[in-house]
């Protein structure tokens, strides 16, 4: 075992308690509300199945942005540009979704964190916490922007009052987190599957030609219903903005158990269909919408086709006219309760990490929901659907680098021996910035934001994401053979107690915080120099007075070989 030698430290700032150790406030400190927000879940907390935790995440898909992106694609650049762009970001997305949802099962941390140990470093991973967030205020306003349509169509509410009442109908069921988002989603999975399918299963019996027709759709595309490589590139753009929902699946999944032979089977299939095949799902109901904003567009015109209320409303109506508008409104309330419990609650993982680190404070989880629902109705009052296919495109850009640069390092670098075998998030052993994954992000957003802005001309503006994707798989590995790995690992894990016991799975040994006094599970803990012993993960996070004291002994460089128990 290493020794790291630092200055004596001082006592932990009292904070309330009258033994000088650090107290959190009784949000931040509340299992049940605070969801391991900043830190590794520990085994003793994931105590669900994977078929709840897959429910759950899968539950959280339940937006209508996809009908209305689909509808959006659809009406730009007609049928078979829009089917093969919906198709061709479903296969990046899920590709890409594979090995970050893996990560995160195996190693029960969430984007974040994971995002730090693959390439990022302790502050590199700053920007992708506000990516992150901003991806989870951008469809909160969009799904409640659909929602506030609902209740104006349906109820007669003004928008400006529909949008306050999406926003506050959300906040109860985000505080308490994983414990009651998990009961939700499992209750109204089955009724919400149902009503999802049925108008298409109505029009399939009463009016099956028009599905045939559907292929002939040419919307507003100057091209007609034939393929066009821009409308291609362009829908597929819109459409690769949902490549940061894998973010919002591995919160969920993080939760998992651990894989055990027992339960490998199970655990595959939760990890897979509720990580990456989420876009199966996704990408049926973009279809979905496409297919819908068609069928309605002679009614209602193409301005209001993509407007998901309106599909189904002339949905229902094929099989239940008298309730049809009572039956759309509930759907539509109930679809977006299901995912802006979703969207809140990842904002909130996020900008908690985010702030903690800036700030070296953090008064819980909770806190932020209220932030991150704060910005999306400032989004939904200021029209932020109007501009749908504009706002999405040019976030894609942006949120398709980051991943591209995280899945480079998990695919890539990982089995190459080019970074660490395993996820290290704890401030303590790493780097604050990290050239592979946070260099490779940078350039590739600047390159394809700059083609996204015309610099390359239309085809690089149609196809600027996949620059930004492509560039950034091929910069990380690149940055991590010129760096020689050095900015992974900044020390060696100097606690005796090994980061894997001898099944390959993280120790569930409990060691308690020099700081707060507070035991958590070993993933958790590192040795402090500073402190003089161990402390958690959080407390190291908010600490401001050592200066990564621990990070300048010889120890420095390199990556450590990971140990397993003795």
């Amino acid at each position: 075992m290493t020794e790291i030698v630092g200055k004596e430290a001082p006592p932990a700032v009292a904070e309330g308690r009258t033994d000088g150790k650090r107290a959190y406030n009784d949000w931040a400190k509340n299992d049940t509300l605070e969801d391991y927000s900043l830190r590794y879940a520990p085994k003793s907390f994931r105590r669900w199945t994977p078929y709840v935790v897959a429910t759950t995440a899968l539950g959280g898909i339940a937006y209508l942005a996809d009908f209305a992106i689909g509808g959006s694609i659809a009406i730009s650049n007609g049928f078979s540009s829009a089917m093969v762009a919906i198709l061709t970001a479903a296969v990046v997305i899920f590709l890409t979704g594979i090995p970050i949802s893996y990560y995160s099962a195996r190693y029960s941390i969430d984007m974040d964190l994971l995002t730090r140990g693959a390439g990022f470093g302790y502050l590199g991973s700053t920007l992708t916490s506000v990516i992150y967030a901003s991806f989870t205020f951008i469809f909160f306003a969009l799904e409640g922007s659909i929602m506030a349509q609902a209740l104006e169509l349906g109820l007669h509410i003004p928008l400006a009052v529909g949008y306050l009442i999406c926003s506050l109908i959300i906040l109860p069921l985000v505080i308490y987190g994983m414990t009651a988002l998990s009961k939700m989603q499992v209750w109204t999975q089955p009724v919400w599957l149902v009503l999802m399918v049925a108008p298409f299963a109505s029009i399939a019996i009463q009016e099956p030609g028009r599905f045939s027709e559907f292929t002939h759709f040419a919307g507003n595309s100057p091209t007609g219903s034939g393929i066009s490589m821009l409308g291609v590139g362009a829908g597929a753009g819109v459409a690769l903005s949902l490549i940061a929902q894998i973010g919002e699946q591995v919160d969920y999944l993080r939760f998992m158990p651990d894989k055990t032979p027992e339960n490998s089977r199970k655990w595959w299939g939760a990890v897979l269909s509720a990580g990456p095949g989420w876009v199966v799902l996704g990408a049926a109901k973009q279809i979905g919408g496409a297919f819908l904003a068609f069928y309605i567009a002679g009614s209602v015109g193409l301005a209001k086709a993509n407007e998901p209320i309106q599909q189904y409303v002339s949905g229902f109506r094929t099989f239940a006219a008298p309730v049809a508008l009572g039956l759309a409104t509930f759907f539509v309330i109930l679809s977006q309760i299901k995912i802006n419990s979703t969207n809140a609650y990842s904002g909130s993982l996020s900008w908690s990490n985010f702030f903690s680190r800036l700030t070296h404070r953090h008064p819980g989880r909770v806190v932020y929901i209220f932030l991150n629902v704060g910005i999306a109705l400032a989004l939904m009052e200021g029209g932020v659907f109007g501009f749908l296919n504009t706002v999405l495109g040019f976030y894609s850009n942006v949120a398709i680098a980051w991943i591209g640069a995280v899945v480079a390092d998990l695919v890539i670098n990982k089995p190459l021996g080019l970074s660490p075998s395993y996820i290290e998030f704890k401030r303590a052993h790493l780097h604050n910035f990290n050239p592979v994954g946070f260099g490779s992000m940078l350039i590739a957003s600047a390159v394809s934001i700059a083609a996204y802005f015309d610099a390359f001309g239309a085809y690089g503006k149609a196809y600027s994401p996949f620059v930004a994707l492509f560039l950034a798989m091929a910069l990380s590995p690149l940055f991590a053979v010129l760096t020689k790995g050095r900015y992974y690992i900044a020390r060696v894990d100097d606690l005796a107690e090994p980061l894997l016991g001898t099944d390959g799975l993280p120790s569930a040994a409990v060691l308690d915080c020099t700081v707060c006094a507070t035991g958590f599970e070993r993933p958790d803990v590192a040795g402090c120099p500073f402190h003089s012993g161990p402390v958690c993960s959080l407390c190291c996070s908010l600490e401001k007075d050592c200066h990564d004291s621990c990070k300048s002994g010889p120890v420095a460089l390199g990556i450590p070989a990971v140990r397993s128990a003795d």
